[in-house]
């Protein structure tokens, strides 16, 4: 008897263990692969799947969100088990609640439902000059100031930081490095206050300049106010609003995002391709010119989505195409699709494959693992290369998304963003 004892007991234990780790596994699998937002076209069934969910509930907070599984009928609420299609509909717009249930007992997560009208806009896949002016004089690095004896000084050492933005010396507020050394020559060597904008908030910090072998008194530090490159524009709305990119423009020293004042859209002209290879990305050189009469259109904002703004009558003029339907994350599928792009100095689409979709709140920019198959598009770059990013990816008629980066690894592979997170801002 004791025997049969100790082996209930060891079979309650695995029980109770099972169920646990079963929980923590499926909270970890939940918060890491099912977004926190969802969007879904009024009065539009919509399609939903997630893969390797165990045994849950899904319950609408809302009468206006119907769900379903199985059947035509709408409920509020619906059993899901591993690879079950759902649906959702909702006829009026707003944003409503989901609650995700583990076994329908343990909470496992709030879901917002934005239901929204159809949006379209015009895939674009052409290449542009990006200018952009950081808000402050951003700090790269610091280092050592050699003086006209010989001696060095590292004055700004353990002061300033990699990332930090000088907004104003002494008070006077700073819009370029020249007017940075400008007050540093007039200091005659005193003591300066900057203020400093770090992490988002503002500090001010006291640095002696240290006199330079050439006659001006220097901080000791790296400093730029401004970046430019060459990348894809991915669409314009109907109102003009452009999103390029699918990611941040960062600064290559530090690699952090380069927060801005403003920016500018210039006319480019691609003049090389470097195909891409294993361990070594390829990239599209061109040349951006700068003037009044090569204005695209304005920068607004520089974010981990993209870079976007308003383009102007020139840039409209240059746009081939119809708007297409947005499609949102959910419309995205595994299996053929294109992107558009104008690499080849013709604007055309190429086939390319959707291998994966990640729904994964913290992938914003990998939320597809896509692969070139167009044959003439390895023939040119040998799949993605550096300046694509940006590029539209359509599938089924709509745009779902963007190229973002390229796989170092495989030139033919890369990841893409949902145009649905580009749209957001």
């Amino acid at each position: 008897m004791t025997g049969i004892r100790k082996f209930k007991r060891f079979m309650l234990k695995a029980f109770f263990t099972g169920i646990l780790v079963t929980a923590v596994f499926t909270g970890w699998y939940v918060e890491r692969m099912i977004p926190d937002h969802f969007s879904i076209v009024a009065d539009q069934v919509e399609s939903f799947r997630f893969p390797g969910l165990i045994s849950s509930t899904l319950l609408s907070e809302s009468e206006e969100v119907a769900l379903g599984n199985g059947s035509d009928i709408p409920a509020d609420e619906i059993k899901i088990t591993r690879d079950d299609t759902f649906t959702m509909y909702a006829k009026n717009k707003g944003s409503y609640q989901l609650n995700l249930k583990l076994f329908g007992l343990l909470p496992l997560k709030n879901i917002q439902v934005d239901v929204v009208d159809t949006q379209y806009a015009i895939p674009c896949g052409l290449p542009v000059g990006i200018y952009l002016k950081s808000n402050g004089i951003m700090v790269i690095g610091t280092g050592e100031v050699a003086g006209p004896d010989g001696t060095v000084a590292e004055p700004s050492l353990g002061i300033l930081q990699s990332g930090d933005y000088i907004e104003a010396i002494n008070g006077t507020p700073l819009n370029s490095k020249e007017e940075l050394i400008e007050e540093l020559s007039s200091s005659g060597g005193r003591e300066v206050v900057l203020t400093v904008r770090r992490s988002g908030s503002e500090i001010d910090v006291k640095i002696s300049p240290a006199l330079g072998a050439d006659g001006a008194y220097k901080l000791g530090a790296w400093v730029r106010d401004d970046t430019q490159g060459i990348g894809t524009m991915t669409y314009v709305d109907p109102n003009g609003h452009f999103g390029a990119l699918g990611h941040g423009i960062s600064d290559s020293d530090t690699g952090e995002i380069v927060q801005i004042e403003d920016g500018s859209l210039y006319e480019t002209a691609v003049m090389g391709i470097e195909k891409g290879s294993a361990g070594k990305p390829g990239v599209m050189s061109g040349v951006i010119y700068y003037g009044p009469g090569s204005s695209l259109g304005t920068i607004e904002a520089n974010t981990e989505e993209g870079v976007f703004g308003t383009v102007n009558d020139r840039f409209l003029n240059r746009l081939e195409g119809e708007p297409l339907e947005i499609g949102y994350k959910q419309d995205v599928k595994e299996g053929p699709a294109v992107i558009r792009s104008s690499v080849s100095g013709e604007l055309k689409d190429y086939d390319i494959e959707i291998e994966k979709v990640d729904y994964s709140s913290s992938k914003t920019g990998k939320g597809m693992v896509i692969r070139v198959t167009d044959q003439e598009l390895l023939s040119l770059t040998g799949g993605i290369v550096q300046g694509m990013s940006g590029s539209p990816i359509i599938q089924n008629g709509k745009l779902v998304g963007a190229v973002t980066h390229v796989f170092i690894q495989d030139s033919t592979k890369g990841y893409g963003i949902f145009v649905e997170n580009m749209l957001k801002h």
